[in-house]
């Protein structure tokens, strides 16, 4: 049986569609975010004991006192790029935006007695809070799809950036009791102290990854379906992961 020529090319191309060009739109954005606590406090309880016999020996400023945070909340948020298509791949840069309001708080303290120094018991007492507000964040990223039809799934990778009050105070107390011979009378010591880091709209970064799919709906006119995970690297280690529904138009 002959072939007709041209039967087979007929509808072999994945995309109709021209993803090429500039974009913009908004999206509505559910998350939550896990803020890690543990060792916001050591630089300042290391700063307050910098020259207490006691932080030498038994490293006090070391001791775990804080812990993790767990929240979630909504935002919106619009974004921003320009598409570059060959044949059915789609190669972009974004920037992404969305307003939210992530808040989370840990405090913990710690008690230890020592035989130490000679002839005395010392007794030191730490403690450690630690707030982080994250109202901003987003990510400058580049994303990498492959249209089929009128869908254009996709991943990326980027920097991540936010705007966060970081609030922390430090706290310590140190009593030196003297147990040696009597006879021989020593006084007793005691010292204390505090330290406050106040960081409001103070700027973090990060890196972002996540995966999505763009559909065209009409004459330029696409809804967006995205999972985006952002990691801040700060004095306190926070991770934002949040599922996004959008709407946008490719000029």
């Amino acid at each position: 049986m002959p072939f007709l020529r041209g039967s087979f090319t007929d509808g072999l191309s994945a995309s109709n569609v021209n993803w090429g060009g500039g974009y913009i739109g908004g999206h509505a954005s559910h998350g939550a975010a896990d803020m890690d606590f543990t060792n916001s406090g050591q630089d300042l309880l290391a700063k307050l004991l910098n020259n207490l016999d006691l932080e030498a020996e038994f490293n006090i400023s070391r001791w775990p006192l804080l812990g993790k945070a767990h929240m979630q909340n909504s935002g919106y948020g619009g974004f921003i790029g320009y598409n570059w298509q060959w044949t059915e791949a789609v190669v972009a840069i974004e920037l992404n935006y969305t307003h939210g309001n992530f808040f989370g708080a840990n405090s913990g303290s710690q008690s230890r007695s020592f035989q130490y120094p000679t002839d005395y018991v010392s007794t030191a007492t730490v403690s450690s809070s630690a707030s982080m507000k994250v109202t901003e964040y987003g990510s400058l990223r580049v994303r990498g799809g492959y249209a089929i039809d009128n869908f254009l799934p996709y991943g990326f990778a980027g920097i991540a950036m936010g705007q966060a009050n970081i609030n922390r105070r430090a706290d310590y107390s140190a009593y030196y009791r003297y147990v040696g011979d009597p006879l021989l009378p020593r006084p007793d010591f005691a010292g204390s102290g505090s330290l406050t880091d106040d960081a409001n709209s103070h700027f973090i970064t990060g890196f972002a990854g996540g995966v999505g799919v763009d559909v065209m709906l009409y004459a330029g006119l696409f809804l967006r379906a995205e999972w985006e995970y952002l990691r801040f690297t700060s004095s306190v280690d926070t991770t934002i992961n949040t599922v996004r529904a959008g709407l946008g138009y490719k000029f």
